[in-house]
Protein backbone atom coordinates (compact mmCIF):
# COMPACT_ATOMS: atom_id res chain seq x y z
CA UNK A 1 0.00 0.00 0.00
CA UNK A 2 1.12 3.51 -1.02
CA UNK A 3 0.58 6.09 1.78
CA UNK A 4 1.11 9.26 1.67
CA UNK A 5 3.07 12.04 4.53
CA UNK A 6 1.44 14.95 3.19
CA UNK A 7 -0.04 15.61 6.64
CA UNK A 8 3.80 15.23 7.94
CA UNK A 9 5.03 17.64 5.50
CA UNK A 10 2.54 20.15 6.09
CA UNK A 11 2.78 20.00 9.80
CA UNK A 12 6.77 20.34 9.39
CA UNK A 13 6.38 23.48 7.63
CA UNK A 14 3.29 25.00 9.87
CA UNK A 15 0.95 24.81 6.76
CA UNK A 16 -2.56 24.57 7.86
CA UNK A 17 -4.61 24.77 5.29
CA UNK A 18 -4.58 22.62 2.02
CA UNK A 19 -6.59 26.25 0.66
CA UNK A 20 -3.37 27.65 1.30
CA UNK A 21 -1.52 24.87 -0.18
CA UNK A 22 -3.18 24.67 -2.82
CA UNK A 23 -2.78 28.45 -3.61
CA UNK A 24 1.07 27.97 -3.02
CA UNK A 25 1.87 25.08 -5.80
CA UNK A 26 -1.05 24.99 -7.86
CA UNK A 27 -2.34 21.86 -6.67
CA UNK A 28 -6.12 21.52 -6.93
CA UNK A 29 -7.58 21.70 -3.23
CA UNK A 30 -9.37 18.22 -3.43
CA UNK A 31 -6.49 16.73 -5.21
CA UNK A 32 -4.71 17.42 -2.15
CA UNK A 33 -7.60 16.36 0.24
CA UNK A 34 -7.57 13.25 -1.14
CA UNK A 35 -3.86 12.50 -1.07
CA UNK A 36 -3.76 13.77 2.73
CA UNK A 37 -6.69 11.58 3.94
CA UNK A 38 -5.76 8.76 1.53
CA UNK A 39 -8.76 8.28 -0.11
CA UNK A 40 -6.82 8.81 -4.05
CA UNK A 41 -6.67 5.69 -6.18
CA UNK A 42 -4.02 7.88 -8.31
CA UNK A 43 -1.84 10.51 -8.81
CA UNK A 44 -0.24 12.76 -11.34
CA UNK A 45 3.58 12.78 -11.87
CA UNK A 46 2.86 16.67 -12.54
CA UNK A 47 1.36 16.95 -8.62
CA UNK A 48 4.33 14.45 -7.17
CA UNK A 49 6.75 17.20 -8.68
CA UNK A 50 4.54 20.35 -7.70
CA UNK A 51 4.50 18.76 -4.08
CA UNK A 52 8.19 17.50 -4.00
CA UNK A 53 9.37 21.32 -5.36
CA UNK A 54 7.39 22.75 -2.71
CA UNK A 55 8.23 20.97 0.08
CA UNK A 56 11.92 20.48 -1.03
CA UNK A 57 11.64 16.42 -0.60
CA UNK A 58 11.97 13.78 -2.58
CA UNK A 59 9.17 11.27 -3.93
CA UNK A 60 9.96 8.90 -1.28
CA UNK A 61 9.74 11.63 1.44
CA UNK A 62 6.10 12.24 0.25
CA UNK A 63 4.97 8.60 -0.78
CA UNK A 64 5.97 5.82 1.27
CA UNK A 65 5.47 2.07 0.06
CA UNK A 66 3.93 -0.05 3.71
CA UNK A 67 3.97 -3.87 2.64
CA UNK A 68 0.23 -4.98 3.64
CA UNK A 69 0.43 -8.34 5.55
CA UNK A 70 -1.96 -10.92 4.37
CA UNK A 71 -4.56 -12.77 7.19
CA UNK A 72 -4.23 -16.43 6.79
CA UNK A 73 -7.06 -18.83 6.09
CA UNK A 74 -7.49 -21.28 8.92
Amino acid sequence: MIKSNLALLMAEKKIRSLNKLSRETGVSAPALARLYDGTNVRIDYETIEKLCDYFNCTVGDLLVYEKQLKEKKD
